[in-house]
């Protein structure tokens, strides 16, 4: 190790003033047996050192044939290693400036062993949680309703949301606002998605009891709705459905929902599409009217992202398309969107694609990157910027 004398002899042949130095040398050695793949290095922001000087900690989620993710609590991020020309040393003992005060009058040395080195280090980008494969596991084993008498329920591919954090790419909260986005809930202790039939079912009970009863779409009372349906179906599966499709308030201490009409018209209209390949667009829109609730209206604008219309064809059509049935990869989306139409308008392929957009980033931004605009018939079109295998 070097000694005092021997700094100051450095300096002198690199003629550099002590002066203008810090008055704490360090002098670096490297410890027994230290070796690059040791240690990883990770550069974090400021968001994210909060987070572990807080004692929170951070995860790293994927499958051996996933690109691994890191979670913190409520987000998601890309890991990509960065190569650096510098040589990056894991020095715990070393000091910087901010943590020197100097008191002594002159110069003295400080030794501090190297643990470990590195030519890389990993970067962290925020990304969208990957999500998709949430409802894939969850469907394959939907919920039915409780097993008939004489029957065994199916308890095999049931996930708690501890079986959820370590299959899925998303940080806990992502994955939990998820849950609610497709209508899952906890049975049992295990995280189970309805079966489409059995919550059309469900939501059928509720809107016919409210016809029955004469009740205001706005004002159904959650005691009285259990009571009259408990004959019908479990008590929990009531109170979930209007969860989904309608918003809880207080009134005088009793609880009541008001039915969103958004929601309801939206799931009948799936109900409507889900087995047929196209529906004649002004027949759906008469039978789509004639099944939802007196005193709810039925628009196409409640369809973005679920159903697309075909104005070229004669007659006029519309058909099932859900977002969350698209590929999740930005390139794979456009070219599946391309294969299933050559050419779209804005209007159209927004919202198939809006929830691709990062931060900052619009779905013109993606429009002009994975797209290519021309005029037809007046109207601004989008089609492929490569050929598109149909």
């Amino acid at each position: 190790m070097r000694t005092l004398e021997e700094v100051q002899a450095t300096l002198q042949i690199a003629k550099l003033k002590e002066e203008d130095l810090q008055k704490t040398i360090h002098c670096l050695s490297f410890g027994e047996n230290v070796s690059s793949a040791d240690y990883c290095l990770m550069e974090l922001d400021d968001t994210l050192c909060k987070h572990i000087e807080a004692g929170q900690s951070l995860v790293i989620r994927g499958d051996k044939d996933e690109r691994a993710v890191l979670c913190s609590g409520d987000k998601t991020y890309d890991l990509k290693i960065a190569d650096t020309s510098n040589l990056l040393l894991f020095v715990p003992e070393c000091k910087t400036p901010d943590q020197l005060t100097d008191s002594q009058e002159g110069s003295h040395v400080l030794h501090a062993k190297i643990w470990g080195f590195c030519n890389s280090y990993w970067e962290l980008r925020k990304q969208r949680p990957k999500l998709k494969k949430l409802k894939k596991l969850l469907m394959e084993n939907p919920y039915e309703g409780p097993a008939l008498r004489g029957q065994e329920e199916v308890t095999e591919n049931r996930y708690t949301m501890q079986d959820l954090l370590e299959r899925i790419q998303a940080s806990e909260e992502e994955i939990k606002t998820h849950l609610e986005i497709i209508h899952a809930c906890q049975i049992d202790g295990y995280w189970r998605v309805l079966d489409f039939d059995y919550e059309m079912k469900l939501l059928g009970h509720v809107t016919q009891l409210v016809d029955s009863e004469s009740w205001s779409l706005n004002k159904v009372p959650l005691q009285n709705s259990l009571d009259e349906l408990a004959p019908l179906e479990p008590k929990e599966m009531i109170e979930h459905c209007l969860n989904c499709y309608g918003k809880r308030y207080t009134e005088n201490e009793e609880v009541f929902y008001a039915l969103d009409e958004d929601k309801v018209c939206r799931g009948t209209a799936l109900m409507l599409l889900q087995n047929v390949v196209k529906f004649n667009l002004r027949e759906f829109q008469e039978v789509w009217q004639q099944s939802v609730p007196d005193g709810m209206s039925t628009r196409l604008e409640q369809l973005k992202s679920v159903a697309l219309v075909d104005r070229t064809s004669r007659p006029e059509t519309i058909c099932l398309l859900r977002v969350e049935d698209l590929p999740e990869d930005t390139q794979e989306r456009f070219n599946h969107l391309f294969t299933l139409r050559e050419k779209w308008t804005e209007e159209d392929i927004t919202p198939y694609i809006k929830d691709l957009c990062g931060e900052k980033q619009t779905t013109g931004a993606l429009l002009t990157k994975y797209a290519r605009s021309s005029v037809q018939n007046g109207i601004k079109v989008f089609n492929s910027r490569r050929p598109v295998a149909t």
